[in-house]
């Protein structure tokens, strides 16, 4: 498939983006990534492998554009853990187990 990242057109292929990343550890995500095989890595780490670019030449979105169309799943952002929200009940068990009982 043709695409164009920073202005540069690149034929990739499924099997050619597989084995570009074969080896390769995959940094820590905080923001968009890509499923490949079954590691999850940083849009911008793809991007720069397969593209021989620096980082700063393309976008994100060019790469998940090409990513998506190639057949990989991209996601938004990494899943975050739920959030506890402490109930009002729990919350005033806590204060009150927690104030001193000096007589």
């Amino acid at each position: 498939m043709r695409c164009v990242i920073a202005r540069y057109p690149f034929d990739l292929t499924k099997s050619g983006v597989l084995a570009s990343m074969r080896g390769v550890p995959p940094e820590i995500v905080t923001g968009e990534s890509v499923t490949i095989g079954r590691r999850r890595y940083p849009v911008k780490q793809v991007g720069q492998v397969i593209t021989r670019q620096d980082r700063r030449d393309f976008s994100g979105g060019e790469v998940i554009r090409a990513m998506t169309r190639l057949g990989f799943t991209c996601h938004a952002r990494p899943d975050a853990a739920p959030v506890r929200v402490p109930t009002p009940v729990q919350t005033a068990s806590t204060l009150l187990g927690a104030a001193s009982m000096d007589v």
